[in-house]
């Protein structure tokens, strides 16, 4: 069974995070609190305290994940930016096969940009996101 990685797991999160177990999938959620986890884990998904300002702390969820969802659009900082930059060069080393970000400007490039230097499948999440979309990335 494949894995998804949705970081930023909140309410819409968890939504996406249904459609994917539907589809198949087990998902793994970060949250930076633990009042986050626990509704995580209510929904039925394994949940993690990560923190995407510490690119660390997500890679360490990645050894078993195929498809990375980045749902951190509203969030303001280096999340998208250098911080979001580090993460994706060294996601090249990891089973990850495909990244979905939301968000636009300097973190959409930056993804974009990740996606043709390493081969790896991307997409720009704009709007509600959608499974359907996601799960394309993986053919």
């Amino acid at each position: 069974m494949a894995r998804a990685l949705i970081v930023g797991c909140g309410c819409r999160g968890r939504e996406l995070g249904r459609e994917l177990a539907e589809a198949g999938f087990a998902v793994r959620g970060t949250t930076r609190r633990e009042a986050g986890r626990e509704a995580i884990e209510a929904a039925g998904f394994e949940a993690a305290i990560a923190d995407p300002d510490r690119p660390g702390t997500i890679l360490d969820l990645v050894g078993d994940v195929a498809l990375v969802i980045w749902l951190l659009g509203p969030v303001l900082g280096e999340v998208h930016g250098e911080r979001l930059e580090s993460l994706l060069a060294r996601l090249v080393d990891t089973p990850v096969r495909a990244f979905a970000y939301e968000g636009t400007g300097e973190g959409a490039a930056i993804v974009e940009r990740a996606g043709e230097t390493w081969r790896i499948p991307v997409t720009i999440i704009r709007g509600e996101p959608s499974a359907e979309e996601i799960l394309a990335l993986l053919g």
